[in-house]
């Protein structure tokens, strides 16, 4: 995720709360969705993609984090 900005995640991870907030809930989803498709952690269809919408939206508003500190 981010690979192109590796750099700049680093360092909002380490200077801005709240995107370190969204990284580790983007993480949360992403083992509970791999969890939940590999069916060591049963879950309906509608719940997985509940799970992959909160994780887009995490990381869409991380991707904003990081143009407005591009920007500033």
């Amino acid at each position: 995720m981010f690979e192109h900005r590796q750099e700049q995640m680093e360092s909002l991870l380490k200077d801005n709360a709240n995107f370190r907030r969204l990284f580790n809930r983007h993480q949360d989803l992403e083992k509970r969705i791999i969890a939940a498709e590999n069916g060591t952690a049963p879950m309906d269809d509608l719940a997985v993609n509940q799970l992959k919408r909160e994780k887009l939206k995490a990381k869409d508003e991380m991707a904003r984090l990081m143009d407005q500190a591009q920007a500033a």
